[in-house]
């Protein structure tokens, strides 16, 4: 394969509206995005190329009843706004979504397939949800265009029914759990984890400061990030309200994809280009608590060391990285698998993060490969990686982006082969019915009012077996609070469908 076929961003354009309002449109916002990366690929010719608009589905696709007042096929209505005839794609759910699509038509374009494929995405969910609340009726924003864009991948159902039962169909569940298990990892105890994520989310909200597109420019310091005062309450421990993705944002992004030999046909300034040098995607097992190890992501290792690998970069040559920060483990999850520590002077985000730029639904990571375009444009020889997350830490997608090309042709990875690998992987058996010992492996507390409601937890049962339980015991979920309890023996029960676990 050669050079001429390398896959390339040429393009990117970026918009966020603080001020609400329902007569903008999804529509709207993405013509108004795609308009500013053809913009910045700065050749006019580039607009009659594209034969491809990949659109991130929107959030509210996900929720019953408010899927019917978004646009039906939101690729079609931009390409007659933009005057264009392109084949329009989409997919299911999930974060990891920007980065996957964009791996995926790379690969398209590197084939020979395409010419010029248009990414966006947006999400209108501050101005929808503030209508909402306020009383007035929905938006007017669905189209009355057929649904003709093409599907692109199918995600299975990534939590279990005892899971479920549980409550870790919630992400706002799910993820905190997590910290328990990387903090016994790496021998902490609750009180110095804690104080890590403060610094974590402190630093880079200093990033969110600074970055025009974010939802909020604040910085905080650690202290702010842990108090409860003014609002931050705690939502399930240890997260407080800041540490959280805030998804009530009017955010758009856009991305155009060629390759090398399209781009100089088209007259496209090279100093426009951005190289997509490495690809991969892989996801864990898609249910989070039949995990082998509770406090990291094989699959999101394999992916970066397979991206890496076929870039020609190693993490040390890398300047800029954005790990995906729905919640502080994830950040952390990305750092182990690279092999950093949080506070690396490189930083963990081009963006600010999903708690302070903002978490806009599927779309976020497509804000967060705009941003490495626009720092590695900027930088003398720069190279980033930019991490996609979806489901429960469990689908992942990553791609590394350069300035300057790599010595050797473009040769697409193997994702089947580092699925592959990854599903080889023993995992634990999960057990619907608990009882007797439970020895804990993962556990957060949720709240609820400002007040302890219930405690979830993960653990192994005496034949080796993996079980979800909750208590609702105040003495239980305060000592669960107050320190890390990963590897105490408790003792569990099944009633009326539910696991109840105690310390004895």
């Amino acid at each position: 394969m050669n050079h001429d076929l390398q896959p390339i961003i040429i393009g990117v354009g970026q918009s966020v509206w603080r001020e609400r309002d329902v007569n903008r449109s999804p529509v709207d916002a993405l013509q108004a995005v795609a308009t500013k990366a053809l913009s910045d690929a700065g050749c006019e010719r580039v607009i009659e190329a594209i034969d491809s608009i990949v659109h991130i589905p929107f959030l509210m696709n996900q929720v019953p009843g408010l899927a019917e007042a978004m646009p039906i096929n939101p690729g079609a209505a931009l390409a007659e706004r933009l005057g264009i005839e392109a084949t329009q794609y989409t997919s299911d759910v999930g974060g990891n979504l920007p980065q996957q699509l964009l791996n995926e038509f790379s690969g398209r374009l590197a084939q020979g397939d395409g010419e010029v494929a248009l990414l966006c995405g947006v999400e209108l969910l501050a101005t929808f949800l503030g209508a909402v609340r306020s009383g007035q009726p929905f938006p007017e924003w669905a189209t009355g265009l057929e649904d003709t864009a093409i599907q692109v991948g199918e995600t299975p159902v990534m939590t279990a029914a005892t899971e479920q039962a549980h409550g870790l169909y919630e992400p706002i569940n799910a993820y905190p759990l997590f910290e328990s298990a990387q903090a016994h990892a790496k021998g902490l105890s609750g009180a110095d984890h804690h104080a890590r994520l403060g610094h974590l989310l402190s630093a880079m909200s200093g990033v969110a400061e600074r970055n025009p597109f974010a939802w909020k420019n604040r910085r905080l310091s650690p202290q702010e990030v842990l108090s409860t005062a003014d609002g931050n309450r705690m939502i399930s421990h240890p997260y407080t309200k800041i540490m959280n993705a805030i998804i009530a944002v009017d955010q758009a992004a856009a991305a155009l994809l060629t390759t090398v030999g399209k781009a100089r046909e088209l007259g496209v300034d090279p100093q426009k280009w951005i190289y997509l040098r490495g690809a991969a995607s892989a996801h864990d097992s898609w249910f989070l608590s039949q995990r082998a190890r509770l406090h990291e992501s094989p699959a999101l290792k394999a992916a970066c060391a397979a991206a890496l690998m076929q870039s020609g970069l190693n993490t040390d040559a890398l300047t800029h990285f954005d790990l995906y920060s729905c919640f502080p483990s994830a950040v952390q999850a990305g750092c182990d698998a690279l092999g950093l520590e949080l506070d690396d002077p490189r930083g963990v985000t081009v963006t600010g993060g999903l708690s302070l730029f903002g978490g806009p639904g599927n779309n976020y990571s497509l804000h967060a490969i705009a941003s490495m375009v626009d720092c590695l444009r900027g930088s003398e020889n720069g190279a980033g990686l930019v991490w996609a997350n979806g489901g429960y830490l469990t689908k992942h997608s990553v791609g590394i982006y350069a300035k300057e090309p790599g010595g050797n042709p473009w040769e697409p990875g193997n994702d089947e082969l580092l699925q592959a690998e990854i599903d080889a992987l023993a995992l634990p058996v999960l057990a619907d019915e608990g009882s007797g010992s439970f020895v804990l492996e993962a556990h957060t507390v949720c709240y609820k009012q400002d007040a302890p409601e219930r405690a979830i937890a993960i653990g192994r049962l005496d034949d080796g077996r993996r079980c979800v339980a909750i208590s609702t015991e105040a003495q239980l979920m305060q000592a669960l609070v107050d320190g890390n309890c990963v590897a105490q023996k408790a003792v569990v029960r099944h009633e009326d469908g539910l696991n109840y676990f105690r310390f004895p």
